[in-house]
């Protein structure tokens, strides 16, 4: 997750807002910052307890350290793919495999009993409609409040 966290940003830095692919790596900055913030508010809200912590699906609402529900990282690693793949999808159709990511870590986090199923799914639908906004809009957000200079991008100034 953190390697991906980190190419889409040197992505962003790198190409800037003003090429295709520098725009959705900006769009993915977006969404994974909106995903993770909304991620991280409804762990709190919800507490549940993680399958390790406690053998009962049922235990929500423990407060102290059980932030199970939603799968946070899930909803990071779907959210990162989620603009490439709405992007690219019409003429590259392989960038659906990007898909193959989230779907892994959301496995991943099942078997080490960090998370129920219901977790999972809720941070990929999390994720995939955090992506599914930044890609609608008009501009990324980010690029919105940053200088003007990081349109341009360090590639272009070389």
């Amino acid at each position: 997750m953190d390697s991906l966290i980190g190419g889409e940003v040197l992505c962003g830095l790198w190409e800037g807002g003003q090429t295709r692919f520098g725009n959705t790596c900006w769009r993915a900055i977006d969404s994974s910052l909106i995903a993770s913030a909304s991620a991280q508010v409804l762990k709190y809200v919800f507490t549940r307890a993680r399958p390790i912590q406690r053998n009962d699906p049922n235990a929500w609402f423990q407060g102290g350290s059980h932030y199970s529900f939603p799968s946070g990282e899930v909803a990071a690693v779907s959210s990162i793919v989620t603009p490439f793949v709405f992007e690219y999808r019409n003429q590259q159709p392989g960038v659906w495999a990007l898909e193959a990511l989230p779907l892994y870590d959301a496995i991943a986090r099942m078997k080490v009993q960090a998370h129920w199923q219901t977790d999972v799914l809720a941070g990929l639908a999390i994720g995939t409609a955090a992506g599914y906004y930044a890609h609608q809009r008009d501009s990324p957000l980010v690029l919105s409040v940053m200088p003007h200079a990081i349109l341009v991008g360090l590639r272009r100034r070389f």
